[in-house]
């Protein structure tokens, strides 16, 4: 299993970015949820409001796992969570969503130890999707995660996803990364036709793959309007596409560190499939689930290529290849300190045609 270290990436073993956790519906209520993630043991929970919350797992008086319990009478009880807050199910300490011991149910004159504290992420949840800011450097984060704002459009015709979760493999990250750049896989993994045009942008945190293509999977009656893309990545942790026209969605693809080398991916897809700004039918509504189902496979055939290769530590570029140097140059960003952040993005801001477009289509 390839390392951080392996790639030369920089100091830090995980990247700094909005990473996902998981679905709402996995993350939801009752009991709190063990999570591993960047090499870490985590816990969950959902306090009396619904609001989300992710601690460190292990309570800073003896050691014990805040999530692995299902005999204490803290949680026989349903005592765990209280307000936003978690117990210890072993000696019943309470901390807060700041992580702060708030409460110790046998100190006499209300005593807490001030030093008692849990580490805390920060979580958003969005669009069906809770997310964490990780930074080696426990810094505010960067930008925000992006709005996902066809999630409550539904009556503008955008048909909600679904989450397709591939569980997790043993990769390194910066392998599914270099698909940023991956041109000359298009065709023989996909089955891309009528090649056009593909390029890539590098803007700061910010790297886009514009690619002109047709595709063997999509009704000929489309093809017009699947000729152009736009995919980008805006930090380490989740590719973005965006396709406007006659039949637009919006996509996701999240991965996020469980341990080095070993990396959960999921996928999503909202699709406007209501015609003339309304609701989508359910005929409608069938259809944008189909073309989810199309997409999820097409994913699925690099992740049948991901699961299986060997670690490429230095690819053996030909001048026909997408520039995936300068990718992951640019990946270094996101595993070295926030103040180098600067210098190594004036190192790849510009753009890279790889494949020009024809002179009549770039008029």
């Amino acid at each position: 299993m390839a390392k951080t270290a392996d790639y030369n990436l920089g100091p830090h073993t995980y990247g700094r970015g909005w990473f996902m956790l998981g679905s709402s519906e996995e993350l939801g209520g009752g009991a709190p949820k063990t999570l591993r993630y960047f090499g870490q043991d985590m816990v969950f929970y959902r306090g009396e409001s619904g609001a989300p919350h992710l601690v460190g797992a292990y309570c800073p008086h003896m050691g014990a796992h805040l999530g692995k319990n299902s005999t204490s009478y803290i949680v026989r009880d349903n005592e765990q969570v209280q307000g936003e807050s978690i117990r210890c199910p072993f000696h019943g300490w309470r901390f807060g969503p700041d992580g702060q011991c708030d409460h110790v149910p046998y100190a006499k004159n209300g005593f807490v130890p001030q030093q008692a504290k849990l580490k805390t992420y920060q979580v958003v949840e969005r669009a069906g999707t809770v997310w964490m800011w990780h930074d080696p450097e426990g810094l505010e984060p960067i930008r925000d995660l992006p709005a996902m704002a066809e999630w409550d459009q539904e009556a503008e015709g955008w048909v909600r996803w679904v989450i397709d979760d591939f569980g997790a493999m043993d990769i390194h990250p910066i392998e599914l990364v270099d698909n940023i750049a991956d041109y000359g896989h298009m065709a023989p993994v996909h089955g891309a036709s009528w090649p056009e045009s593909f390029e890539n942008i590098f803007e700061g945190d910010k790297v886009t793959q514009r690619f002109a293509f047709g595709s063997r999977h999509i009704r000929a009656s489309d093809e017009e309007d699947v000729r152009s893309l736009d995919t980008w990545y805006e930090g380490p942790s989740f590719l973005q596409s965006r396709k406007e026209g006659v039949f637009p969605y919006y996509q996701i693809v999240a991965h996020t560190p469980v341990d080095d080398g070993r990396t959960r991916l999921w996928h999503m897809m909202m699709v406007r499939a209501g015609a003339g700004g309304r609701p989508a039918t359910e005929d409608e509504v069938a259809y944008a689930r189909a073309f989810q189902v199309t997409m999820r496979d097409g994913l699925a055939q690099d992740l049948e290529i991901w699961e299986n290769k060997a670690p490429c530590f230095q690819v053996l570029q030909i001048p026909f290849d997408g520039p995936y140097g300068r990718v992951r140059q640019w990946y270094k960003q996101f595993y070295n300190p926030r103040s180098m952040s600067k210098m190594l993005q004036e190192k790849t801001d510009g753009h890279v045609v790889t494949l020009e477009a024809p002179a009549e289509a770039a008029e």
